[in-house]
């Protein structure tokens, strides 16, 4: 059986207040109790516990980046949830532009 490479996966990253990322993302990294888990379309089902840091997350040429408390994160091959607490404002996201 051939299986279809996949180019991208749906992050989404849900805080108690509302739904914060619901985008389409090339490659992302994950603060995890151990250490930073890089993460990319295809990756094997893993459910893991966040850490406080930072989510990095690569749209097209653009970085995105989201500090955050703690959490649970859920990892299939074509899709990412997350939910956490921000450690900043919910409305102020640091955002980097990479070309």
């Amino acid at each position: 059986m051939t299986q279809k490479l996949l180019s991208s996966l749906r992050l989404k990253v849900i805080t108690p207040r509302k739904l914060l990322v619901d985008e389409e993302v090339r490659e992302l990294s994950l603060p995890s109790l151990d250490g930073y888990l890089g993460i990319l379309p295809g990756h094997r089902p893993l459910f893991l516990a966040i850490g406080k840091g930072r989510i990095k997350y690569r749209v097209a040429e653009k970085e995105e980046i989201l500090s955050v408390q703690g959490g649970y994160a859920e990892v299939l091959p074509a899709s990412v949830l997350v939910f956490t607490e921000l450690s900043e404002d919910e409305n102020e996201k640091s955002v980097e532009g990479r070309g």
